[in-house]
This record gives structure tokens, sequence and C-alpha cells, in this order.
């Protein structure tokens, strides 16, 4: 039951760029389109399963005046992982998210995962609440993505969804539009946790 609402906390309570509003530069930059916002959840989430998992399981070989620096370590080792594999396999997308993706060794949310849960918790709690706060990001960021393309570009996923010639919100997939559409999306996110306290 723990391991549960470890892993959904990141999903809706706490989710990184809705509710908890950090790693918001990755968020605003890269969501130009849902393949974007999705490949970068997803990089970003990868980095924070292992990286919460591997700290959990140092935490009591680490000096706790050195922390900081060792989490960042293991950070980058991760991320340069995802960098590499990235550039290898697949290169157009490596060249699209750019320099965001070596930016996750500092994103908060990886950083805040480590020094707020991973240091004090056991390994599979970190590694659950690690990957829940991943998928988080993840389907903030696709949905962010998903709504920009599909207003700025008629398009999800690349797949034309207007005829061609259709008029589209140019503003969209420009850096507006992300603020635009990020600070619709808290209204609704804040409006729904309302209801539910209500209700409940």
């Amino acid at each position: 039951m723990r391991l549960f609402k470890d892993f959904v906390r990141g999903l809706w309570a706490e989710n990184p760029t809705f509710r908890l509003l950090i790693g918001l530069c990755p968020t605003l930059a890269v969501t130009t389109s849902a393949i974007n916002g999705m490949s970068m959840g997803l990089a970003t989430a990868f980095v924070l399963l292992c990286s919460s998992a591997l700290i959990s399981l140092l935490k009591n070989v680490i000096p706790g005046k050195v922390r900081i620096p060792a989490y960042i370590i293991v950070i980058a080792t991760f991320v340069t992982i995802v960098d590499l594999v990235m550039n290898a396999y697949m290169p157009d997308l490596h060249q699209v998210l750019g320099l965001f993706i070596p930016l996750i060794v500092v994103n908060c949310i990886v950083l805040g995962r480590a020094e707020a849960f991973a240091s004090k918790n056991g390994v599979v709690s970190s590694a659950v609440d690690g990957l829940g706060m991943g998928l988080g990001f993840t389907w903030a960021l696709t949905l962010l993505g998903s709504i920009r393309e599909i207003l700025g570009a008629g398009s999800i996923f690349g797949v034309a969804l207007l005829p061609e010639g259709t008029t589209t919100l140019g503003i969209m997939a420009l850096p507006p539009g992300a603020f635009i559409t990020l600070g619709v999306l808290i209204a609704v996110m804040n409006m729904i946790a309302a209801r539910q306290k209500k209700t409940s």
C-alpha cells in the first residue's frame, strides 16, 4: 500500500509540473510537440528511477558534508547514459532536445527527490517514488506538447489532424504559447484539486 502511495504521489498530488511547479525550464522549452515532451519526460524518468535507487543504496556510505556533489555525480552518470544512447539511436530527436538532456543533471526534480526522499528511504521505495515522479513529469510534458502541437500545427505526434491549409494558432509553437498553455492547465488542475477537497 505504501509503495502504491509513493508511486501515485508523483502522478497527481505532487506532480512536479502542475502541483509543485518545479522543472519548468525544460517544460516550457521542449514541449513544442507531443513527441518532444514525451521523450524529455521519459529521459528524466529514467534518470529519476536509476539515481533514486542508487542514492538510496549508497545513503549510508556517502558522507553528509559531500552529499550534494555525490548526488550530482550519480545523476550525471545516468544523464550521460541517456545522452549517449539518444545520440546514437535517435540523433534527430537528440538534436531537437539539445542542451536540455545534459541539463537534467541540475533539474530540481531529480536533485530534490534525491535529497528529500531517496536519501531517507529504502531502495524499493525510492525507485518507486522516482518512477512515479518521472511518469508524472512525462504525462505533464506530453499533455502540454500535445495541446501546443494540435493548436499550433494541427497535428499530434506528427500525424495531421486538420486538412491542409487550415489556419492554426502559430503562437502556440512559440514561447508565449508554452506559458499560456501551462497557465491554463495549472488553473484546471487547481480547480480539480479544490473540488476534490470539498468532496472529501
